[in-house]
């Protein structure tokens, strides 16, 4: 489906209708496309990786078939012709990924996952109200359209619509305050880590707010609302605090979690914008932030499970020791910090352009201090990795096995091509804008 998506042709399945007006149905449109080639892309590079990082442990068939469901339910969300297809698919997303947070069975994991699902499945019911409260203005849940709402329903309603529905999917998008399961599912294996923060859970949250914003809401109405300004800052806020958070930890996996939380609030702060710039790094950034991220949990993974190491202190001198496996984290950080070339930039370049042309200035400040923040707290590992000598490092500590190595270098090389290949046709980022075509209608 793919060149016909670039093309802009748009593929629709309905599967099964209930009165009145209401269905399940699947439509292939730019936006859904886009999501689904980043999420099974990064899903096949992740097993392999997993496959590799659960040798030895328990009930590797549980894990597995439960890690197969959850790429089936991030398609059918991505594919969701209509909101309440959407909400089908996120929901069983919640139950598919739950066994994987508590996989370890310990009663911190246990702890863990009852926090996962009071928080996603509260957000839930929200989406559920929220999908009550469109078909009641709307009288359609389509996705097809931008915006199905209008004025006429009455700014009471409208406002109560948006807020529970970002509520809503503001859970797994990480907006604080709404962001406290995501640290604590650290427990997890690295393999779920990388998974609930690079490619399903947390984008399907920043997904399901590109929907609300876009097709239920639509830019126009929006701009007559004004809610995004608020949407805008409590996205900014995000970003600040998350970065500053992830400045004051010194375990691994708990720095990229709070990076995660202030990196995803880049993708709701350029929607909240509503101009086309900052649309294209809205959806440019779920495959950047994805691929980057993904192998920054891929290297803490391999080296945990090759030095049991999980502190930054303990990283001295580990890029003598694994330059390659280290070689991928830098190219990551540098991607985040927004250096030229490196996919990070993309999307930092496009969000400062969109916030010009909403008159909205101050948002490329914004930018620059969450580069410097991200400089803070990505540069003091680089340091320690390859400026200090190697110390109490395990003798025969060497890189670590090829199942772990290869998904990580290739998860690094997307990381660059993304950022160089942005004007190359038919690459990724072409789709990207055939996407903020059909949203924005421009």
């Amino acid at each position: 489906m793919l060149p016909g998506s670039l093309a802009g042709t748009v593929y629709v399945y309905d599967l099964v209708d209930f009165p009145p007006g209401i269905g399940i149905g699947f439509r292939a449109d730019g936006l859904g496309m886009f999501f689904a080639l980043v999420s099974s892309t990064l899903w096949v590079v992740t097993t392999i990786y997993a496959i590799g990082y659960m040798k030895g442990k328990h009930a590797r068939v549980r894990f597995f078939g439960f890690f197969a469901l959850c790429v089936s339910t991030t398609v059918g969300l991505a594919f969701a012709e209509n909101l309440l297809t959407l909400f089908l698919f996120y929901e069983l997303l919640t139950i598919c990924t739950y066994p994987l947070v508590i996989h370890d069975e310990t009663p911190e994991a246990l702890k863990a996952g009852r926090k996962y699902l009071v928080y996603t499945l509260s957000g839930g019911a929200l989406i559920l109200l929220g999908v009550v409260l469109v078909q009641h203005l709307a009288g359609t849940l389509t996705l097809s359209m931008p915006g199905v709402l209008s004025l006429a329903a009455g700014r009471p309603m409208l406002g109560a619509t948006f807020l529970v529905l970002v509520a809503g999917f503001g859970v797994k998008a990480a907006i604080m305050p709404l962001h406290g399961w995501l640290p604590t599912a650290m427990v997890a294996p690295t393999p779920v880590s990388a998974l609930l923060h690079a490619v399903a859970v947390v984008k399907a949250g920043v997904f399901g707010l590109l929907r609300v914003i876009y097709n239920i809401f639509g830019v126009d109405l929006l701009a007559v609302l004004g809610y995004t300004s608020w949407l805008a800052l409590f996205a900014s806020f995000t970003i600040v605090a998350g970065s500053l958070l992830a400045l004051a930890q010194s375990n691994l996996k708990l720095r990229l979690a709070y990076s995660t939380v202030s990196q995803l609030s880049y993708i709701v702060l350029a929607a909240s914008l509503l101009t086309p710039l900052a649309a294209l790094a809205a959806i440019a950034h779920i495959a950047n932030q994805a691929f980057a991220k993904i192998t920054m949990f891929f290297v803490a993974g391999a080296i945990e499970r090759t030095t049991g190491r999980t502190h930054i202190h303990e990283l001295a001198g580990i890029g003598h020791v694994m330059p390659w496996t280290m070689g991928a984290f830098t190219v990551a950080a540098l991607s985040f910090i927004g250096m030229p070339l490196f996919a990070g930039f993309i999307t930092k370049w496009f969000l400062s352009l969109g916030a010009l042309q909403a008159g909205a200035w101050w948002f490329v400040l914004l930018m620059v201090a969450s580069s410097l923040l991200n400089a803070a707290y990505w540069l003091p590992i680089l340091y320690l990795a390859w400026f200090r000598e190697p110390r109490g490092l395990p003798g025969g500590v060497h890189e670590a096995g090829a199942l772990l190595l290869v998904p990580t270098l290739i998860s690094a090389a997307y990381v660059l091509l993304l950022g160089m290949t942005s004007r190359i046709p038919g690459m990724p980022f072409s789709l990207a804008q055939a996407a903020v075509r059909f949203v924005t209608g421009m």
